[in-house]
């Protein structure tokens, strides 16, 4: 994929999903070609796209629809009402999520989660393609499904995936697959793993588009900010599946400080313990500038679409907003495009 794509990640915090549709409407007359949605205990993933796709021509994506918390036939049915708000501009990605979402919060089992996202997967092709659908797969089975309003054009389907198992799920069966909590030098192994399945898939491997969400901190560096930071990392990387994606990538040594003091129940030893080195590699910061050339690394690394995810660790609501509004004009890829050497 030749072309480069600058996203937004929303919803972005602070703003009504009903405002939603301004913001779309300016980040897309600011180049923004995206709009790719995440969800976690906030809003669902579907319903920013419904707005942002009523207001823009921008292409939107899923980041992602949990393959656990929703049946297979419901994920369709909720994929293909997108799809009809945005014909040929959605993207629909799926994903396990983790073992709080999935257990926790929506008493489900989080097993065999790679194969239970390649089952979906493979359903979904034949709903969203409105056949009538019998299909027995290793973790479900659907018996008679059909959509009685199926997209009027195909949906391609992406996949979330952190470690090796799942990235080659998404070189075998994605239009696309899903990185996060990466650092730019770590996104050269994440896509050989993708690009040599779709090979053995007898897929063609430059067809995957790689995608990643970014986490872009655009607060200045203090203390407090500092702080936030070190205590998002560490509730995120004490997660089972975001602490086993990073021991693959090889950040044991540096973060088992952090793992020990955190099994130890001393929650403050932990955030402390997070290496400078891990924050810095992990989450987009500094200037809106530093920002800019940070996030052109990972396109120069082999990412064909990034998501910024803004946030800020800013209390005050209406200074919130400014904050994040002015991260969106800021980091506009027109203007970032046109300032690189």
């Amino acid at each position: 994929m030749s072309e480069k794509r600058w996203a937004l990640s929303v919803p972005l915090d602070g703003f009504t999903l009903a405002e939603h549709a301004e913001i779309a409407r300016e980040a897309e007359r600011l180049g923004y070609t995206d709009a790719w949605s995440l969800e976690a205990d906030g809003v669902d993933c579907f319903a920013p796209l419904a707005v942002v796709g009523m207001a823009t021509s921008m292409r939107l994506g899923t980041a992602v629809a949990n393959v656990y918390t929703r049946g297979p036939a419901t994920l369709a049915m909720c994929a293909a009402g997108v799809a009809e708000v945005a014909p040929g501009r959605f993207c629909l990605g799926i994903g396990a999520g983790s073992q709080p979402i999935v257990e926790s919060w929506n008493a489900g089992v989080f097993d065999r989660p790679a194969t239970r996202v390649r089952d979906t997967a493979r359903f979904l092709r034949r709903a969203l393609a409105g056949e009538r659908v019998v299909f027995t797969g290793e973790t479900f089975a659907v018996d008679g499904f059909r959509l009685s309003r199926p997209p009027a054009r195909p949906i391609p389907i992406y996949v979330a995936a952190l470690r090796p198992g799942m990235l080659r799920v998404a070189g075998e069966v994605g239009d696309g697959v899903i990185l996060n909590w990466l650092s730019a030098s770590d996104v050269a192994n994440s896509v050989r793993v993708v690009r040599e399945a779709a090979a053995r898939a007898g897929r063609d491997p430059a067809a995957v588009e790689i995608t990643a969400r970014l986490l872009v901190n655009v607060d200045p560096s203090s203390p407090a900010s500092d702080l936030a930071v070190r205590r998002y990392v560490t509730t995120y990387l004490n997660v089972p599946v975001y602490r086993a994606f990073q021991e693959w990538l090889g950040r044991a040594e540096a973060l088992e400080p952090m793992w020990s003091a955190w099994r130890s129940g001393d929650r403050r030893a932990a955030v402390a313990a997070v290496p400078e080195t891990v924050m810095s590699d992990l989450i987009v910061r500094g200037s809106m500038n530093e920002i800019g050339a940070h996030v052109r690394r990972y396109l120069d690394a082999g990412i064909d679409t990034v998501f910024l995810a803004l946030s800020t660790f800013e209390q005050e609501p209406a200074r919130r907003r400014d904050v994040l509004l002015g991260a969106v004009r800021a980091l506009a890829p027109a203007t970032h495009s046109a300032s690189r050497p």
